[in-house]
C-alpha cells in the first residue's frame, strides 16, 4: 500500500482492500489449492472401444460405446456452437465489410457438414450403432457412386 494523495484515494483503497482481501484470500488458501487435488476437477474419461470393436452379446461394451458415443455427440454440438457464434459476432462487428468473416464461415459450414456427416439424421435416439450403421452405409454409397460432398 502506497502513499495516497488524498483521502479520498486513501478511502476508496481501503474500501477496495476491505471488500477485495476476503475474497483473494479465500482463493488462494480455499479454491486453488483443492482444485489440484481433486481430479474431477477437469473431468477426463478414457477412451473405451467403439461399438465396431465390441462383440454383439457384450453389453457393458456397448454401454461404454454409447456412452463415449453421447459425449464425443456433445463436444462435437458445442463446437460447431461457438464456431457458429464466433461467426455471427464477425458478422456483427464486421458488418459493411463481410469478406473479414468469410474465412470463419468456410470453417462453420466445413464443421456443419463434417457433423451432419457423423450424427445428422439419426434423431433423438440416435446411438453408437446406428452411427456407426450410418457411417457403413455412406461407405458403401461412396465406393458404389462416388462422393456425396457438394464439393468436387
Amino acid at each position: 500500500m502506497g502513499c495516497d494523495d488524498n483521502g479520498f484515494q486513501a478511502f476508496m483503497s481501503a474500501l477496495y482492500n476491505l471488500i477485495d482481501g476476503p475474497v483473494t484470500s479465500f482463493r488462494e488458501n480455499f479454491v486453488c489449492p483443492n482444485q489440484q487435488k481433486y481430479p474431477w476437477y477437469h473431468r477426463q474419461f478414457k477412451r473405451v472401444p467403439t461399438i465396431d470393436q465390441c462383440f454383439t452379446d457384450d453389453v457393458l461394451c456397448d454401454f461404454e460405446a454409447n456412452s463415449q458415443y453421447k459425449r464425443d455427440r456433445a463436444v462435437d454440438s458445442e463446437i460447431l456452437s461457438i464456431l457458429r457464434q464466433r461467426f455471427e459476432d464477425c458478422m456483427m462487428f464486421e458488418a459493411p465489410d463481410i469478406n473479414v468473416c468469410k474465412p470463419l464461415y468456410e470453417k462453420y459450414k466445413d464443421s456443419e457438414e463434417a457433423w451432419f456427416i457423423k450424427y445428422g439424421d439419426l434423431g433423438a435416439y440416435g446411438d453408437a450403432r446406428k452411427a456407426f450403421m450410418k457411417q457403413k452405409h455412406r461407405l458403401a454409397w461412396e465406393k458404389k457412386f462416388g462422393p456425396l460432398s457438394a464439393k468436387k
